[in-house]
């Protein structure tokens, strides 16, 4: 193969280097496309653009594949911690055992939130969203740790790592009436978020390891996802040399979009809606078929993986386990095992590849942990919070420069100025 891509312009020709990923991905560099010719690309969306190169998260969509540093999701998701993955996405390579030991600790070290930010999050009325909470949270980060108190991005690293679960969990015991918990700390990191959850003063809360378990693997499958919404958000805020917190912060803005991390909440909102109508899934997967209906069926096919999501089948195995250790009698659990039963031996469904998806299942599974559906997102963000460290990291440590996309002008030419009194 070539290592230029020759473009044509009028009579003028110019070459175009060619890059080859390890996984021989391919991309052509017009990084020099304006200087030389005075032309830009328009990519509405950036779908087909690369803004950089990483080592961090290889998928591709076509074959199903997804891994974190050459490690498939499949045997991540088998045999590793959430923190190991962590680790892995943010230093580059698994932890050795001391490794681990200082990087738990650490985090441990650090999981009490600064009482003055309490004082911030309790001017929120009670009803405000989980992730604007969160995302004002994490801003507010960056001026409790600042000039002397910043310290090192290692240390910014781990207090993010060990502070977003617990304030987290206070939009919910908030929304609840119920005091805030703090941190135990003899627990594992997904354990102390589940006790923070729904530890109450007089009813103790035993963290069932099935649960535990099912909550380790969603928080790996969300760890990263390659240069996404609110991935590439993080990365182009991180340019101008903003904090880490500030960088964070417009990360989980992004992600509260209801097209990007809210489509599992929008799966519990449809088969609410059905069961309020009658919960008749076969008339509801009629109108999935039928283009003129209006109805959507969420949770269903993804706009990357074009075969299947390999999220997906380890989370399915997940949501089995956790429905059959509680024993939970829910109407609308019901219908999303009718709509998943259908999916997966319906020709319309199976040729057009509609199978669920990880928002699917993890719906279900936070639905069955009693997580509200407006916390879905924030369980979103926290998996996803060593991906943007990560995501972060490496873009400084490569020395992007400023992200500073460029546009095509398609307003008024230059007009002159008419004063008020004659408009």
């Amino acid at each position: 193969m070539s290592d230029f891509a020759e473009l044509s312009l009028g009579d003028k020709k110019i070459q175009l280097p060619v890059i080859v990923g390890s996984e021989d991905e391919k991309a052509v560099d017009i990084g020099k496309l304006r200087d030389e010719t005075g032309y830009i690309t328009i990519d509405s969306g950036y779908k087909n653009t690369g803004a950089t190169k990483s080592a961090i998260t290889f998928l591709d969509g076509e074959l199903g594949i997804l891994r974190y540093r050459g490690y498939s999701i499949e045997e991540l998701a088998e045999k590793a911690s959430f923190l190991e993955v962590a680790y892995l996405l943010i230093y580059g390579e698994l932890p050795t055992t001391e490794q681990f030991a200082s990087f738990e600790y650490e985090i441990k070290m650090h999981t009490i939130v600064n009482e003055d930010m309490r004082k911030i999050f309790e001017g929120f009325p009670v009803n405000a969203h989980p992730m604007g909470v969160l995302s004002a949270m994490v801003c507010a980060m960056s001026a409790f740790y600042t000039g002397e108190k910043a310290g090192s991005d290692e240390l910014n690293i781990i207090r993010l790592m060990s502070k977003m679960p617990s304030m987290a969990t206070w939009s919910y015991k908030k929304s609840m009436g119920h005091p805030i918990n703090y941190p135990n700390n003899s627990l594992d990191y997904c354990s102390n978020f589940l006790n923070m959850m729904f530890a109450l003063p007089v009813a103790p809360y035993h963290v069932d390891p099935v649960v535990a378990a099912a909550l380790n693997k969603l928080l790996i499958l969300h760890a990263d996802h390659e240069q996404n919404c609110s991935t590439s958000t993080v990365r182009l805020v991180g340019s101008s040399h903003a904090s880490l917190y500030a960088s964070i912060s417009a990360g989980i803005n992004a992600l509260s979009g209801p097209l990007h991390g809210g489509a599992n909440q929008e799966v519990i909102e449809m088969l609410e809606e059905i069961k309020a109508d009658g919960g008749d899934t076969s008339k509801y997967i009629a109108m999935a078929k039928d283009k003129t209906s209006g109805f959507r069926l969420m949770g269903f096919g993804h706009r990357v993986y074009k075969n299947f999501d390999p999220r997906a089948k380890i989370i399915k195995k997940a949501a089995d386990d956790v429905l059959s250790k509680l024993g939970i009698n829910d109407p609308i659990l019901k219908i999303a095992q009718e709509l998943e039963t259908a999916a997966l031996n319906d020709e319309y469904f199976v040729a057009r590849k509609l199978y669920p998806n990880v928002d699917f299942y993890s719906g279900i599974i936070y639905r069955a942990l009693g997580i509200p559906t407006d916390m879905f997102t924030v369980m979103f963000a926290i998996g996803r919070l060593p991906g943007w460290i990560a995501q972060w990291k490496e873009m400084k440590a490569n020395k992007e420069p400023i992200g500073r996309p460029r546009q095509v002008y398609t307003g008024a030419t230059l007009r002159e100025y008419v004063s008020i009194e004659n408009r």
